[in-house]
């Protein structure tokens, strides 16, 4: 094989390791980038390409990570992950690990963690590396990384998030919840939600986004209600999508850009939290993106019409 197939073979596996590590589609992709430009530029093949370009991805993301941790302690509003449609590395022997480890609730947590730690544990718990592969990767000893490890389970399993196992069964429920939406139905909202249901978006300071959280089925469904049934009528439309591997949707204005997207986590037949994404810096994957700003101002002026 030529230097370009055998990365382009490993190119899904590149890109699902950096983006657990940095919760960053653009940038994940950057470092896959980096990875390419720095095989390319080798001047022998390594003994195992694998080895070579999963340890180059990692060392790359750990040092964005660092960098941007320091961003994202500063961040306007809540930090959310950027929104991932498609995991395009697949293993049917680790598809639970794989599954787990994408969706939003998962990466929160993993912003707990070290740069180290978290490095360590994705190639470890996710990917199923062996701790001489890790060790290598991490450029720390194996009994080095088995400590790292054991910090980073204890901090994942404080707050390990629960989903609804059955994905018919999540996608039948959100598909009622996207409805009840379109309606602005509060009794119907109300019954798909959890009790303790929380809601917050990330706007980043650069688009509309509530000032806090919203807490509670009763609360949240009404302030859905009375949001939702506006922006059908300024012909905003919800598009039902599989978003970090649980249900979710795109919501696109009349010209088909992207206003936002939103994630549902859901346990026990109830709705447990909703995070919507509106930061527009990180929509440019999911297509064009919308003026959410200019949006804002027409769905105001259509209520204050009607009033």
């Amino acid at each position: 094989m030529s230097k370009v197939e055998e990365f382009e073979e490993l190119r899904p596996l590149l890109f699902s390791v950096a983006y657990r590590i940095l919760g960053s589609v653009g940038e994940a992709e950057d470092a896959v980038q980096e990875t390419w430009l720095r095989f390319d530029g080798t001047a022998t093949r390594p003994t195992s390409t694998k080895a070579y370009l999963s340890t180059t991805v990692t060392r790359i993301a750990i040092d964005v990570l660092r960098s941007a941790r320091v961003r994202r302690e500063q961040y306007v509003g809540p930090w959310f992950p950027e929104p991932l449609l498609n995991d395009p590395y697949e293993d049917p022997a680790r598809a639970m690990e794989l599954a787990d480890s994408v969706s939003m609730a998962a990466l929160l947590l993993l912003e707990r963690l070290s740069p180290l730690e978290r490095a360590v544990f994705v190639l470890r718990e996710v990917f199923g590396f062996g701790f001489d592969e890790v060790a290598a990767a991490v450029g720390r000893t194996e009994t080095a990384c088995r400590q790292l490890l054991v910090r980073a389970r204890r901090h994942m399993q404080d707050g390990r998030p629960r989903f609804e196992a059955v994905s018919t069964e999540r996608d039948e429920l959100a598909s009622r919840f996207f409805d009840a939406l379109r309606e602005g139905d509060v009794a119907s909202l109300q019954d798909l939600l959890a009790a303790d249901v929380s809601m917050a978006g990330d706007g980043g300071g650069k688009a509309p986004q509530l000032a806090r959280a919203v807490v509670g089925a009763d609360n949240v469904a009404r302030l859905l209600a009375s949001v939702f049934p506006w922006m059908a009528r300024i012909d905003v439309t919800i598009e039902p999508h599989e978003i970090n591997g649980q249900p979710g949707a795109i919501f696109r204005d009349r010209d088909g850009g992207v206003v936002n997207v939103m994630v549902l986590d859901v346990l026990d037949g109830r709705i447990r939290t909703i995070r919507s994404v509106i930061n527009p810096d990180k929509l440019g994957h999911v297509g064009p993106v919308a003026d959410a700003w200019a949006l804002d101002r027409e769905l105001r002026r259509a209520r204050r019409r009607q009033n």
